[in-house]
């Protein structure tokens, strides 16, 4: 089997690694798991910062919205130093941009809708929503100004910080997961030492034993590294069909791309390397202390 392999020291009677492909697919679980919600946020700060970042909305109270009213704010914001352009939202998007915050029902029921205008900001460029608003009020009054980098970035500092965070995790458990390999491979060097002495005897290198107690660490982490991403694959896309129906607002999507979940396989991977290293290195610091 791809699982088993023979080897000059009987690891199969060990009972000291019998624990670890548990504990190797508790870690890739966990590390795949935050490491999707590190990808997942990530997506939604990239969007919100591609399509909100730079850009103004300037609503107009239903009581004085009119076609004439509303070019002509436009026709000022057009010619505003910094604007790179303006858009007149159509009345069936705007209503569209309710319904996550208020539900279909409410929004088809009447509800009074501003009209909006979208403002794209050039590159570089700073308009102050204050002055701004004080000049298009002389022509159409009570309007407001939305800034949308204003409330927009502590949201995007909160979320970097929650990315921040996951990986800061992901370090955590890959600690603890090169922790309990060389745990279980000082048990492993302490249960075979008088066949690794006779090993010595024999002529063969602390390489040579190193390079068993890494096969063996590979088999044990091949393991868990299947069991654990295959639990968490699960778990994903449970997530990924229950988000399907959630169209709140902001809310960024419960899915991955395809480049996300190729990306995933990182952590496995990278568990099964830990586990070989870890335990290479630990054997051959070990036999180097040895008379």
């Amino acid at each position: 089997m791809i699982f088993k392999r023979h080897s000059d020291l009987p690891f199969e009677r060990d009972q000291s690694t019998r624990f670890l492909p548990w504990i190797v697919a508790l870690m890739v679980f966990l590390g795949v798991l935050m490491f999707a919600a590190a990808l997942v946020v990530s997506d939604a700060v990239d969007t919100w910062d591609s399509t909100l970042t730079g850009r103004m909305t300037v609503q107009i109270p239903e009581r004085v919205a009119n076609p004439e009213n509303t070019r002509s704010l436009a026709g000022l914001l057009q010619a505003t130093a910094g604007v790179e352009d303006v858009r007149i939202v159509p009345d069936g998007e705007a209503r569209a941009l309710l319904i996550p915050w208020l539900g279909k029902e409410i929004v088809a029921s009447g509800l009074p809708v501003p009209a909006l205008i979208d403002i794209k900001i050039a590159p570089g460029a700073r308009i102050d929503p204050v002055l701004l608003r004080a000049r298009l009020a002389e022509t159409v009054p009570d309007i407001t100004v939305d800034d949308h980098r204003n409330w927009l970035s502590a949201l995007i500092t909160l979320a970097r910080t929650a990315e921040i965070l996951a990986f800061a995790i992901l370090a955590l458990i890959a600690s603890a997961a090169i922790i309990a390999v060389i745990f279980t491979t000082r048990s492993g060097l302490a249960v075979h030492s008088a066949i690794i002495e006779l090993l010595h005897q024999m002529g063969a290198r602390d390489t040579y034993i190193a390079s068993q107690f890494q096969l063996q660490a590979l088999m044990l982490a091949l393991r868990g590294g299947i069991a654990g991403a295959l639990s968490a694959t699960i778990v994903l896309l449970i997530f990924g069909w229950i988000g399907q129906g959630i169209e709140a607002a902001f809310l960024p999507k419960l899915s991955l791309s395809p480049l996300g979940w190729l990306a995933l396989l990182l952590v496995p991977a990278g568990a099964v390397l830990i586990a070989m290293l870890t335990a290479r290195m630990t054997v051959l610091r070990a036999l180097a202390r040895m008379p």
